[in-house]
């Protein structure tokens, strides 16, 4: 079997609203750029990556090194697109990630089994998952009642308060409340950086008795977290500044970090993931699974990825219950006490509905992109540092 074709479709899918972070402001809807990659024996494997029109340029300008190429052969073709020095100066890793996506499926495909079996075989078929609230939630009232809502419909048990929009002591209120609504439930905080140190600390100690997972990503940086989890005694997590082999290989020497969250994008796809994990088991480091606003696809490498690591231990990050719709055949993933099913087809087991992807590419070219870091209700607002918020 050898690649012969490969395509990117960008397309847009509606949120329920506009979604709200420290460094701006998702508007109400995610862009992403769909791979799909073809086979001289009439298989097509499915991958994904953040979206746009450089993605999809990106992904055209692989075909010199893709068509060809025996899809099995990921060590090898790991190195042709993103060995480290290519990497460096061309920032490959999102589009290694969605096309060792689409080779694992044809993997799969190809011997039918899925890709879980092919990373070792599964140790778990559902994945549980947490919430994010706050987005365009003003007020605590507003944010109990979305979160209280999403419970009831989704069963989810960890919420997330999605933090850095409003002042740190509104934010530690917003905690509080959810902690008093939910009191058996689990609860993460991730101010994307946002704080300063010593803002980050108070923060901290003022919900060390709470129920909490996590405090993720409080502050910048390696050494300004490792001054944060020198002074608070809660796991801190991040998804931001360990995300390669070197950034991880320091963390273990002087930890910063309690908790890695892999996202099988910003590492390069499932197997780098699956690698990092081994190393945070070697060292008795724990590892979460990281949500960076994907569809169908994406999340499908995600569910193998739950499913195969023994050292998983947190609800997987998720804004999945943001979206309308999604691009795969029979609609979204559901939701079952707070847990998605591993699937358990052919490869990602999921299959590209081509009406849905028609659809949101055309929505993509009515609306275009948009500026992930600026905020389209505060027209003057940069995501500056400091910042009023």
């Amino acid at each position: 079997m050898r690649i012969s074709d490969v395509t990117a479709t960008t397309v847009t899918l509606p949120l329920e609203a506009p979604l709200r972070h420290s460094n701006g402001v998702h508007w109400g809807r995610f862009v992403r750029t769909i791979v799909q990659v073809f086979t001289d024996e009439g298989l097509v494997g499915l991958g994904e990556m953040g979206g746009g029109e450089s993605a999809e340029a990106a992904i055209r300008g692989l075909k010199q090194y893709l068509v060809g190429h025996d899809p099995f052969k990921l060590e090898e073709l790991r190195f042709k697109i993103a060995n480290p020095t290519a990497s460096l100066y061309n920032n490959r890793t999102q589009m290694l990630a969605g096309v060792e996506f689409a080779c694992l499926d044809l993997m799969g495909k190809y011997l039918n089994v899925s890709i879980s079996q092919i990373l070792g075989g599964r140790l778990r078929d559902r994945i549980p998952n947490s919430e994010s609230c706050l987005g365009e939630v003003r007020t605590i009232d507003q944010l109990v009642q979305h979160a209280t809502a999403l419970r009831n419909e989704h069963g989810f048990r960890v919420h997330k308060l999605k933090g850095g929009v409003f002042h740190p002591d509104y934010e530690l209120e917003c905690y509080h409340a959810l902690a008093s609504t939910f009191p058996e439930d689990r609860l993460r905080y991730d101010p994307n950086a946002a704080l300063s140190v010593e803002e980050a600390i108070r923060f901290g100690r003022s919900i060390e008795r709470l129920n909490n997972d996590y405090f993720e990503d409080p502050t910048y940086g390696l050494n300004g977290n490792r001054r944060v989890r020198q002074n608070v005694r809660i796991p801190i997590a991040t998804n931001t500044f360990v995300v390669n082999f070197e950034q991880l290989a320091t963390n273990t020497l002087t930890p910063a970090f309690d908790v890695i969250l892999l996202d099988t994008t910003f590492w390069g796809g499932i197997r780098a993931c699956v690698k990092a994990a081994s190393v945070c088991e070697t060292f008795q480091s724990s590892i979460g699974v990281h949500s960076s606003g994907e569809l169908g696809i994406q999340l499908a490498t995600m569910l193998h990825l739950g499913a195969v690591l023994p050292n998983f231990t947190f609800a997987a990050d998720s804004h999945y219950h943001h979206l309308s719709d999604d691009i795969i055949v029979g609609g979204k993933l559901t939701y079952r006490d707070g847990c998605i099913d591993v699937p358990t087809g052919p490869g990602l087991g999921v299959a590209l509905d081509p009406d849905k992807l028609a659809e949101y590419s055309e929505l993509y070219q009515k609306f275009g992109g948009y500026p992930y870091d600026r905020d389209p209700s505060r027209i003057d607002w940069f995501p500056l540092i400091p910042n009023d918020r």
